[in-house]
């Protein structure tokens, strides 16, 4: 594993910390209606200003595109961190370098922490201008980074500062980066992969790459349907890139070079619409009506693969195997899930999940917190899973 700094490794006794985090969270008429992100932090905010640290927090919120919009203002996120803190005061500067900035930072006393403004109101953040890094490095003598998801941007936040100033990661990015290491860069095996979602297309990337790295690949959602159709099956009405076919015997020829064992679906939840609630029944996959869709896998294919599971050590999942936002083609997702958290449980799998529809489908099934890690990086978890360099994190193993 890559070698990088961690809190351990700082003496923040009196010094100005700047942290990046990921305050991106959905807020609707002005509340926060998710606050995983937010309480997600905390431990490293808390180590900080234990220590004695003046803390002053850095983040993006939405997409103001480089201009100050109210709608984007980071204001209306004081209190729920202030909360998150244990009521612990939070400050807040107008903006998040220059005069407001400075003069909030410079209020700040050992112990204490302050929230800047939307680093994303300034164009420069997100072309890593390199004047604005030094705007934001010249307010603290310290970076610590806890915002993996935002670490596949080479912005100036999330890159730029780290070259500027001593830096480490915090609590968050180090569970991140030590769960992701324990699930593909020095895992217990076998090691099997579970990839679901829309489109071949999307994840082409990372079926390429990761076929080199597991044992065991399972594909569902209907990006199976693009493999089963590769193999002569008729899927019927199903969503399927019929286009990618040749791609998808590409990826089958080059998990089968690799040793790596592919398992499609073999029965599969049909209906003629897509809508909750829809007439549906169980089909072998080589048995899907013309007029159908498949919107999930079947009960044979979830105890297959639960099978297959039992045998594994660790467990690497990127999207949902049906359509699990609309019953009753949720089963197929739950059932793997509960199972997966079983095992979890029961000591026998290490299970790192991450994507924010495997998020959604893990918390729809009731065990979001049942497994070993669940990553809510997004974009960052995916391309990690591709076998992408992240700025963000290249940026503190210098």
């Amino acid at each position: 594993m890559p070698k990088f700094k961690t809190l351990d490794d700082l003496q923040p006794q009196g010094k100005r910390v700047l942290v990046r985090v990921d305050l991106n969270v959905p807020v609707k008429d002005g509340k926060v209606t998710d606050d995983t992100r937010i309480v997600r932090l905390v431990p490293t905010l808390e180590a900080l200003a234990a220590k004695g640290a003046r803390v002053v927090v850095l983040s993006h919120f939405g997409r103001p595109k480089g201009k100050r919009d109210p709608e984007f203002s980071l204001k209306p996120l004081v209190a729920p961190l202030s909360k998150a803190l244990g009521g612990k005061p939070v400050k807040f500067a107008e903006d998040c370098v220059g005069a407001p900035a400075q003069a909030v930072v410079d209020s700040l006393k050992d112990g204490e922490i302050a929230l800047l403004e939307n680093l994303r109101f300034h164009a420069e953040e997100e072309a890593n201008d390199k004047g604005f890094a030094q705007q934001l490095a010249a307010l603290g003598d310290l970076y610590v980074n806890d915002a993996f998801s935002a670490a596949h941007r080479a912005h100036a936040s999330t890159e730029g500062v780290a070259h500027l100033l001593p830096a480490a990661a915090g609590k968050l990015m180090q569970a991140e980066l030590e769960a992701l290491d324990g699930a593909l860069g020095n895992p217990k095996r076998p090691v099997a992969a579970l990839v679901g979602g829309a489109k071949v297309s999307t994840k082409l990337d990372l079926l390429n790459f990761i076929v080199s790295k597991v044992d065991v690949l399972v594909i569902g959602g209907a990006m199976a349907n693009t493999l089963l159709f590769a193999e002569g099956v008729d899927v019927g009405k199903s969503l399927c890139e019929r286009d990618m076919a040749e791609t998808a015997k590409s990826i089958r020829a080059k998990a089968k070079a690799a040793g790596c064992e592919l398992i499609l679906p073999v029965d599969a939840v049909v209906a003629r619409e897509f809508k909750a609630g829809a007439a549906s029944e169980v089909v072998a996959i080589d048995k899907v009506p013309a007029d159908a869709m498949i919107l999930d896998i079947g009960p044979k294919s979830v105890e297959a693969i639960a099978r297959r599971l039992e045998t594994c050590k660790t467990l690497v999942w990127n999207g949902p195997v049906g359509a699990f936002e609309t019953q009753p083609f949720d089963k197929g997702t739950v059932g793997i899930a509960r199972r997966v958290a079983d095992l979890t449980k029961a000591g026998k799998l290490l299970s790192v999940a991450g994507g924010g529809d495997t998020v959604a489908a893990l918390a729809a099934a009731g065990v979001e917190d049942k497994l070993s890690y669940v990553s809510t990086a997004g974009g960052a978890f995916l391309e990690w899973l591709e076998g992408r360099e992240l700025p963000g994190v290249a940026a503190l193993q210098k």
